[in-house]
């Protein structure tokens, strides 16, 4: 693999420790978790308790006031593990932040140190059933009545749905604005009118718990306005590049982890009187996977950095996501041959990372959506 030059001794401390942990309080239940639809809540408190949530809050909010690269790190292990369904990611990396940002004093005092302790868990409401990527397409409106916001509308595809204690709802607060009438709102599960609809079934990622929200005449103060009034698509855009760069991230662990423990499989397995491994085919297909997940390593890498800086642009965490997840792709199928039909039985680990590999080039944006981004940036 190629050496990484990233991360620091106590960055790798970090890893080894996280490792160790998902080891102990999630491989043991994730086969449960993965028949039930979704993980215990318990190791939310789990993680807070050892600090392995949203370590980018600033310590005086509860956190360790850490850099990305921590961040990294956790998601790096999180995939590299084949525990995807753990919505830590979601959480840390795309929704804490908007808190952090945007939020209140008020705001903060209050989500914040529940956020990184785990007693909150998070989710951020954006796709409506027919809106896909469209998110100027969003139905949901939020009326002000008095000194309060009334929510009506439902959102579908919703990572954390079930376990959700705060979510962020995208809403029109300005119908005649067009994206300058999308606001962003904090909305507590407890509100009376916010109901979760079936914890959805899919083809993969099984123990991450993904939702229907509806929101039936939802009444929250003017001040869960998360952000100036108006600004939620622009708020959503400023975003999008460390989700796309997260995703990229859990993709690349994922790649790593497929292809070494193929490598050790086609070693061990024999067919015809000989170690599979030993075969030109199975030789041509790892070497063409080595050299391509080293190729995409090398920029993933140099994408991180620049967003340590800040100068990460979008068409960056685009081409960064539509490389890395279409590369994904590859692997797992490429892979998967190689086992035989052993590959198609759930009990080795090709075969999960394949059916949950499948939905990293549509969530955070279609890969037809980076292209579009990409595009566009060069025939500017």
């Amino acid at each position: 693999m190629l050496p990484r030059t990233l991360f620091s001794s106590e960055h790798e401390m970090l890893r080894d420790s996280f490792r160790k942990f998902l080891q102990t309080e999630a491989v043991p239940h994730y086969e449960k978790w993965e028949k039930i639809g979704q993980v215990d809540k318990s190791i939310w408190k789990a993680a807070g308790e050892q600090g392995y949530l949203a370590p980018l809050v600033s310590e005086e909010y509860g956190g360790l006031g850490l850099d990305f690269l921590y961040n990294v790190i956790l998601t790096e292990e999180i995939g590299r593990l084949g525990l995807n369904g753990i919505g830590f990611p979601l959480h840390s990396d795309i929704v804490v932040p908007y808190l952090s940002r945007l939020g209140t004093e008020e705001q903060k005092q209050k989500y914040l140190p529940a956020c990184v302790s785990g007693e909150i868990v998070t989710a951020i409401a954006m796709t409506e059933p027919g809106t896909g990527s469209d998110l100027q397409g969003i139905k949901t409106t939020a009326k002000k009545e008095g000194d309060d916001f009334v929510i009506n509308g439902s959102k579908t595809f919703i990572t954390n749905g079930q376990l959700a204690d705060l979510v962020i709802v995208v809403a029109v607060t300005d119908p005649t604005a067009g994206a300058k009438g999308l606001s962003l709102i904090l909305v507590e599960a407890n509100t009376p009118g916010f109901e979760r609809g079936s914890n959805l079934a899919k083809i993969g990622m099984k123990s991450q718990d993904t939702s229907e929200l509806f929101f039936n005449d939802v009444r929250v103060p003017q001040s869960n306005l998360l952000g100036p009034e108006g600004s939620g698509f622009a708020q959503l855009m400023a975003e999008l590049p460390q989700e796309r760069l997260t995703i990229a991230v859990h993709c690349m662990a994922m790649c790593e982890s497929v292809l070494a423990q193929t490598v050790e499989y086609v070693k061990e397995r024999k067919a015809f009187g000989q170690n599979i491994g030993a075969f030109q085919n199975t030789q041509f297909v790892l070497a063409d996977l080595d050299t391509e997940i080293d190729a995409a390593r090398a920029f993933t890498d140099r994408c991180i950095e620049l967003h340590l800086t800040k100068d990460l642009t979008t068409e960056l965490a685009s081409k960064a996501k539509l490389l890395v997840t279409e590369l994904l792709g590859k692997v797992v199928d490429k892979c998967l041959q190689l086992y035989g039909g052993y590959g198609y039985m759930l009990e080795y680990p090709v075969a999960r990372a394949y059916a949950d590999a499948r939905v990293m080039r549509i969530y955070g944006g279609t890969s037809e959506i980076m292209k579009l981004i990409i595009a566009r940036q060069l025939l500017k």
